[in-house]
Formats: structure tokens, C-alpha cells, sequence
């Protein structure tokens, strides 16, 4: 088991965000938490990676409780990619290349820079490897993002709507490829989406959040209609295309 999280509540201001939270995801799997705005999925996935402190309950990552973990041993096993991202006077290579920090004792290696380097290929970013990160569109600064989390080695991944950015074809791209990381590096993703279609593609099991609870989860073969409907409000129904499942609303 990669991942564990245990009955975990969060608040803020009298507010209570997240009720009895209890999820798991095995080595190989990719889960996407699913849900309208508001519903604390980011908070979530903040929480998961202690950015923010739950009231009670506990985040275990390969046995090990993350609420007690020092940022860097976190860094090691964790990488995170936000929704947005800061644009700073920095080239993409070095914005990749600080996704290595948590492993780099007292100089960059050529391990390090074999691995960014790589990264830059698998994501298509050589022509834009020398490119300051402010200059860049939003979606060309999600593969960035993505790319430092990659060379961090983690054991678990988490995205924080990675796709949000990108053009049909890079999002494809995008979810292709944390998909194979996940199955062919024996790590584990955290997504979470607002494309329904998308995850219903790609992703092994789902989370569907309400109200701060979870509504129901399970393997993504079993999401149904009667779930979208009563988690997002509307009718829906699901077509497959070419084996593929396709959620259409009928309003």
C-alpha cells in the first residue's frame, strides 16, 4: 500500500471542509478524486501532502505518517504539482532541476541533470529548456511543473487538476504519461479532474467528494449515473465508444 489516508477532518474558521476522509491507493494505481467546486478536493490533496495540518486522523505514505515527516523527507516520496503555478525569472531547465533538491547533498550530479534532461524529452520541452518560466503559456508551465515532480522520484504523485492548462492534444499527452510513470515505475498518482471523460479514461479507481465526505469510490468501472447525478446535480448518461466509456449530459 502506497497510500492511507485514515478518517481525516479538516476546518478552518468554523468551518468544517473535509469530514471523516478515508481513501487507500495500491503501488501501479492512479486515483482521481471527483466532485463539483468547493467540495475540498484540493484541500485534500494538501492535506495528503501536510501543506496543510488535519484536525484528526492520519495520512500514512508506505507505512510511514506523513503529518510527522520532516519537508524534506516528505520531498522524497511526495511530488505535488498545483493547479497554478508562480512564474519566476527562471529557466525551464532550472525550474526542473529543482524538483532534484531533495536529493542533492552538496553538488548538482550528472545524475541530476541526465534526469532533467530526460524529462525535458519525454515532455517535448527542448526547444523551450532555456526559456524563462515567465515568459511561458500556462500550459507549456504545467509540463514544467509536472516535470519537477517527475524527477523527484516520488512514490506518490499528486496533481491538483494537471490538465487544467493544456490543449486537447497535451492533456492527452500529459495523462499518457503520469499513466505510464504509474504502471511502469511502480509509483502512485492522486489526480484531481473536473473532466469526467478524462478520468473515466485514465485513472484505475475514483472518489467522488460531497459535501466534504466521500460519496462513493471504487474501481472507475463501477462509476454510474445515478452517482454523477447525485454528486454534480444533473442527468447523465453513459455511452461507450470504441469500448471507451463516455459520460454525455442530458440536460
Amino acid at each position: 500500500m502506497i497510500l492511507e489516508v485514515n478518517e481525516v477532518k479538516f476546518g478552518y474558521n468554523g468551518k468544517e471542509i473535509l469530514k471523516d476522509v478515508k481513501l487507500s491507493v495500491d503501488q501501479g494505481e492512479m486515483l482521481v478524486i471527483l466532485g463539483p467546486n468547493g467540495v475540498g478536493k484540493t484541500t485534500l490533496l494538501r492535506c495528503i501532502n501536510a501543506i496543510l495540518k488535519p484536525r484528526s486522523g492520519a495520512i500514512m505514505v508506505e507505512g510511514r505518517d506523513v503529518l510527522k515527516m520532516e519537508p524534506s523527507a516528505i520531498a522524497r516520496r511526495i511530488g505535488y504539482v498545483a493547479q497554478y503555478q508562480a512564474k519566476t525569472r527562471m529557466t525551464a531547465f532550472d525550474a526542473i532541476l529543482m524538483g532534484r533538491k531533495p536529493h542533492i547533498r552538496f553538488r548538482t550530479s550528472e545524475k541530476d541533470l541526465h534526469m532533467v534532461d530526460g524529462a525535458i524529452k519525454i515532455l517535448g520541452l527542448e526547444d523551450l529548456a532555456m526559456r524563462h518560466i515567465d515568459e511561458m503559456s500556462g500550459g507549456e508551465l504545467q509540463k514544467v511543473a509536472v516535470g519537477r515532480a517527475l524527477v523527484q522520484e516520488p512514490r506518490l504523485l499528486l496533481l491538483d487538476e494537471p490538465t487544467s492548462s493544456l490543449d486537447l492534444k497535451n492533456s492527452m499527452n500529459i495523462l499518457s504519461l503520469i499513466q505510464h510513470v504509474v504502471r511502469d515505475h511502480g509509483v502512485s498518482a492522486v489526480m484531481t479532474m473536473h473532466n469526467l471523460n478524462s478520468a473515466l479514461r485514465f485513472a484505475d479507481k475514483f472518489v467522488f467528494l460531497k459535501d466534504g465526505m466521500i460519496h462513493s469510490a471504487g474501481a472507475i468501472k463501477e462509476v454510474s449515473e445515478d452517482m454523477i447525478q447525485d454528486v454534480y446535480g444533473i442527468p447523465v448518461e453513459i455511452l461507450h465508444h470504441k469500448g471507451r466509456p463516455l459520460v454525455v449530459p442530458l440536460n
